[in-house]
């Protein structure tokens, strides 16, 4: 790009080869001489923003902009002498992609601790989809690409799952009491989380287009604990399909040929008074002896009539220029601003990380339960 030529002006723009790149610097490597009259071209779905004596200042939209510093070609170079022939007025030029980046994934590395009010403490994992997009070019660079480096949808997507887990445990905490109850609530947690990480994201200059849960998966013994419930939801009369579980069996032994079929066949035979009298007896009960028929209603999903009290389906198993932000209240902040208007606090100031005082885990600012060992932090 000759940003660090002596004589000639500088034409800057860039191209997204990859399809991957929210943000490229320019120069690439560090900061570079860009000298009075140089142009820059943004093109549409992009945005660029000028980097002047370590400030940012100014984003520039879609077309042809004359860049203003204060490097003019030859009498830079003479006056630079003092500092080895390299200008002190250093530049670089920000380019934002604007575009959507869909279909980003998110998953839990390792189990979030979740405190079930039937099952107790149980340990989950989940994953889904989401889109971003750069909305605040400037508060986007000043926080997550000019302090962290990052530049990549990979090198900012690692980062952006710790936030999404995060708040995934604290919406759980707060609106889920058992995970017997997760069938057909996919959409509910979906719009409800995505709705709690718009202010985290904005905060970075990112939109939260969509999110998406695609699994929650309870421990291996949980699962088996929830498909025996299930299960037991199908089976209306137990004590009748043991039954018949028992006769099928010893039909099928009295049909095998030997001495053990015979055997069988003569047991068989003493039982079977009893078990019609057993079948012929009449049940307890004020209407006849006929148990009341169960309570039914229909799936929100299939609309196939299931019983009142089924946790599952048995037939379907349904379950917007910002340059800085405060990090206290989210007042937008003045390029110039040593403390919040609205607060008070240090406009440079940091949130702390929660420390839980149960584990001592450290936990992303404003979290209201602990992934670790799922205790609500006060």
């Amino acid at each position: 790009m000759g940003t660090n030529n002596v004589i000639f002006l500088e034409v800057i723009e860039w191209f997204d080869e990859s399809g991957k790149e929210l943000v490229h610097r320019i120069p690439e490597n560090g900061s570079g001489e860009i000298k009075f009259g140089a142009q820059l071209t943004i093109r549409e779905s992009q945005a660029g923003v000028l980097f002047y004596k370590g400030k940012a200042c100014d984003a520039f939209g879609p077309g042809r902009h004359t860049l203003k510093t204060g490097n003019i070609p030859v009498l830079t170079k003479i006056l630079a002498m003092p500092w080895g022939m390299t200008s002190p007025l250093r530049a670089e030029v920000y380019f934002a992609n604007l575009k959507i980046f869909p279909n980003l994934k998110w998953g839990t590395r390792d189990p979030v601790a979740f405190r079930d009010s039937e099952l107790g403490l149980i340990r989950l994992r989940a994953h889904g989809v989401f889109n971003i997009q750069v909305i605040q070019p400037v508060l986007f660079i000043n926080t997550l690409v000019g302090t962290m480096g990052r530049y990549t949808t990979e090198e900012i997507e690692e980062y952006l799952k710790r936030v999404i887990i995060s708040r995934f445990n604290d919406y759980l905490g707060e609106n889920l009491d058992s995970v017997l109850n997760l069938p057909g609530q996919y959409e509910k947690i979906s719009e409800g989380l995505q709705k709690q990480l718009q202010d985290d994201f904005r905060r970075f200059g990112l939109g939260l287009n969509n999110l998406y849960v695609t699994s929650i998966t309870p421990p291996q013994e949980v699962q088996k604990a929830i498909d025996d419930k299930s299960r037991l939801n199908v089976i209306q009369d137990l004590d009748r399909l043991v039954k018949m579980k028992a006769a099928m069996a010893m039909e099928k032994a009295a049909e095998s040929q030997g001495d053990a079929g015979s055997g069988m066949g003569m047991g068989l035979g003493f039982m079977m008074p009893a078990m019609f009298a057993e079948a012929f007896r009449p049940q307890q009960g004020g209407d006849g002896g006929a148990s009341p028929p169960p309570q039914e209603v229909k799936c929100q999903d299939c609309q196939l009539p299931i019983p009142k009290e089924s946790r599952f389906c048995p037939h379907c198993g349904h379950q917007q220029l910002v340059f800085q932000q405060c990090a206290n209240c989210g007042k937008n902040l003045s390029p110039n601003a040593r403390f919040c208007p609205r607060c008070g606090h240090p406009s440079d100031e940091k949130p702390a990380p929660r420390v839980c005082p149960h584990c001592k885990a450290e936990n992303l600012p404003g979290s209201s339960f602990c992934n670790q060992c799922g205790e609500k932090l006060n």
